[in-house]
């Protein structure tokens, strides 16, 4: 016979390692919407206050829970992940609701109505600590609560209420607030937008509504978007699409900046993958692919279902996903195909230097295996320049060019292009002024007809050939 010994966890160290799970603010708000949105909720309501004490309380319109019901979603892991899930249910874990509200605040009460009955339970941190057991509180006081009043005008619905929240500073939390509804606004953007076969659904904070925030800017013309494609995976099918940005010469600055994201083009290129709709995680490269400049405006959507939640990795909080061996295959056919072509934006543009149809002020100079840009020395402008200078002053003009060429500031103009490519407007140093001015003194220097040919083919006169035709007549 074995011999055994119940040996019971201890509750106050427990708690404390359910806390620290690694939620932030508004991932843990994510998952509350999650279950809302599996509650088959039209509206849902978030209401914050920070003074006196910060209060975080969200009301949904869902089907609601029956008193029973109720006490089973307070359990912690009221589900099995291994189980089977619905068509469109997005928990996994049956830990969501209390782990991330353990993770924000010490007392989590539920109100749920259904069948025309208000029941209520809440579970205290500091009350489990003392008792040193899991008990569930069934409290008195629960009409008191913020947005109790219309949950009772509803025919069902659900308020999560969470008190207590000693994990923000109070001079930060409407920081917090707007990086919630930030976060809100491209997670759930799909459920905001309501897209074909998604239920619409109306998310508000502090009455404003959220607007949907769709990361591929897939309704305007410029944004290339590239066929889908089906992969199977362990008897389920994924579905992968591409979709290359529009470079910044086709938008405005402000949608620029605002398809930027706060994290930059940059580190917002990569994989976006929704389960169930749902943004799981979004601008990665798993390490199958560096992030480059040439590749910012590259996002990739996948699609999967809450069938194969196990071959990817999803942990507790839904905020990480990685992809099987075996799928990494067909993902690295699919990015070397679209970087290609979203590198062209930027290839297209860099190979005008290289045009050799244009007398251009600057040129690629190959060194061994590398190259620099380097000034035209046989511009037309500056062989005719060079004519009326004395071979000293040649000399110095040289040296203050390769001046030039040698501290020409890469990494700023790279950092600006990046951050704010629609400020940068280098055209102004020459004005149309200055270029008038410069033929009326070429006009007066009795051009030969080989120095108008040779100038008509330099950027300067590229969409400007009438200024020296015309004297040519």
């Amino acid at each position: 016979m074995i011999k055994t010994e119940l040996v019971n966890p201890n509750v106050t160290n427990l708690i404390e390692s359910l806390r620290d799970i690694g939620y932030s603010f508004e991932v843990a708000v994510a998952d509350l919407i999650d279950n809302s949105i599996t509650a088959k909720a039209k509206s849902i309501k978030i209401y914050t206050v920070s003074n006196p004490e910060p209060i975080f309380c969200m009301l949904d319109n869902g089907i609601g829970m029956s008193e029973v019901e109720l006490v089973e979603a307070m359990r912690l892991a009221s589900k099995n992940p291994n189980d089977l899930r619905a068509k469109g249910e997005l928990g996994r874990f049956g830990l969501g609701l209390k782990t991330a509200s353990f993770s924000q605040c010490k007392r989590l009460t539920v109100l749920s109505k259904k069948g025309g009955i208000v029941s209520a339970r809440q579970w205290d941190l500091d009350y489990i600590t003392q008792h040193n057991n899991w008990l569930l509180i069934s409290p008195n006081n629960f009409l008191d609560l913020p947005l109790a009043d219309e949950l009772n005008n509803l025919e069902s619905g659900t308020i999560v209420c969470w008190e207590n929240i000693d994990r923000i500073q109070k001079n930060k939390f409407s920081d917090i607030v707007d990086r919630l509804r930030r976060h809100i606004s491209l997670v759930f953007h799909r459920f905001l937008e309501g897209e074909v076969g998604i239920r619409q659904i109306k998310i508000t904070v502090n009455n404003n509504p959220v607007i949907a925030f769709d990361p591929f800017n897939s309704k305007h013309p410029a944004t290339q978007e590239i066929a889908p494609e089906k992969i199977m995976v362990y008897g389920s099918a994924i579905t992968v699409q591409p979709y290359i940005l529009p470079h910044h010469s086709k938008i405005s600055q402000q949608e620029y900046e605002l398809y930027a994201t706060e994290e930059g083009y940059i580190k917002s290129q990569g994989f976006y993958v929704y389960r169930e709709n749902r943004i799981l995680i979004y601008g990665t490269w798993w390490g199958l692919h560096k992030s480059l400049d040439a590749h910012k405006l590259v996002r990739i959507k996948i699609d999967i279902p809450n069938t194969i939640d196990q071959y990817w990795g999803i942990d507790i909080k839904k905020s990480l996903a990685r992809p099987s061996e075996d799928l990494k295959i067909d993902l690295k056919r699919i990015i070397n195909q679209v970087t290609e072509k979203g590198a062209r934006p930027f290839t297209g543009r860099a190979k005008k230097i290289e045009d050799k149809t244009f007398i251009q002020f600057w040129q690629l100079l190959p060194l061994n295996n590398d190259f620099r840009f380097a000034l035209n020395l046989e511009h037309p402008l500056f062989k005719n320049l060079e004519k009326g200078l004395s071979k000293d002053s040649i000399e110095n003009l040289r040296f203050y060019l390769k001046g030039i060429e040698a501290y020409l500031p890469l990494e700023a103009i790279q950092s600006k292009l990046q951050k704010n490519p629609h400020s940068i407007n280098q055209e102004s140093a020459l004005s149309e002024q200055n270029i008038i001015e410069l033929t009326e003194k070429l006009k007066l220097a009795g051009l030969p007809k080989q120095y108008i040919e040779d100038l008509l083919r330099t950027e300067i006169y590229s969409n400007r050939k009438e200024l020296l035709k015309n004297e040519d007549k």
